[in-house]
């Protein structure tokens, strides 16, 4: 719809927003919300999932603002129970438990079942952030707290605020993945520097050789990133790392 000739086009205000001509909607945002009879896919537009994603920070910072120090442990959720890396995983979760650290995982199952476990048995809190998935996985039964996310965003964010170093157990895409963002949190300073420990130098050694020989030698990142994590085989001395500059 266009206007004619020196007139002023038709204007409509929604709160801050302003739409014109053939952007102009039919009734007003009040008559909309009253009408008990009007359409329901309002709730999976842009604004409303706004209010969704705003709720899902106050549920996690509520859930969370009196945790204490904690760590984040992060590590694949096919680590079978009987695994050498399971049985890490608990001892892990048990040492910073004992250090005095609330344990926070994604609270599935696999090598986050087993920090959560760990965390439980020595008396610890033990955090679950889970995330809905088109395939259920569900929070593992060690978990004191749990946390289910509909946005991979605001989960992550809650892993980062809430936690004062990483763990990262072997694991696969998603554990890269939260990697990566810790290591890029650190390295831009969008985040207070704090320890991040890879645990177990036999898996981790080919990703390392990689950064330092392509990405480091290739000029797309400094030498001095990579002393921004720490490669361990020794649970003592992966929560030693852990903890240390927290005072654990």
């Amino acid at each position: 719809m266009t206007d004619g000739p020196g007139k002023e086009p038709k204007e409509q205000r929604l709160g801050p927003v302003v739409r014109r001509r053939d952007q102009v909607q039919p009734g007003t945002t009040d008559q909309r919300l009253l009408d008990t009879a009007g359409p329901s896919d309002f709730i999976h537009q842009d604004p409303w999932r706004v209010m969704r994603i705003q709720s899902e920070f106050v549920e996690g910072f509520g859930a969370l603002a009196e945790l204490g120090p904690a760590i984040s442990v992060f590590g694949s959720a096919r680590t079978p129970v009987d695994a050498p890396e399971y049985d890490k995983g608990v001892r892990i979760g048990r040492a910073l438990a004992e250090a005095g650290f609330a344990v926070i995982t994604g609270g599935g199952p696999g090598a986050m079942e087993a920090a959560n476990k760990g965390a439980l048995e020595a008396d610890g809190t033990s955090v679950g952030l889970g995330i809905e998935l088109p395939f259920e996985q569900g929070m593992n039964k060690y978990v004191d707290i749990g946390i289910n996310f509909r946005y991979f965003f605001v989960r992550k964010t809650m892993f980062v605020k809430y936690a004062s170093g990483f763990v990262v157990l072997p694991g696969g895409l998603g554990t890269l993945d939260e990697l990566f963002e810790a290591l890029t949190l650190v390295q831009t300073q969008k985040v207070t520097r704090f320890p991040i420990v890879l645990y177990g130098t036999e898996y981790w050694k080919g990703l390392i050789d990689w950064v330092r020989g392509s990405v480091v030698e290739g000029g797309k990142a400094s030498e001095r990133d990579l002393e921004l994590f720490h490669v361990t085989d020794d649970v003592d001395e992966a929560v030693a790392l852990v903890t240390k500059e927290v005072g654990g």
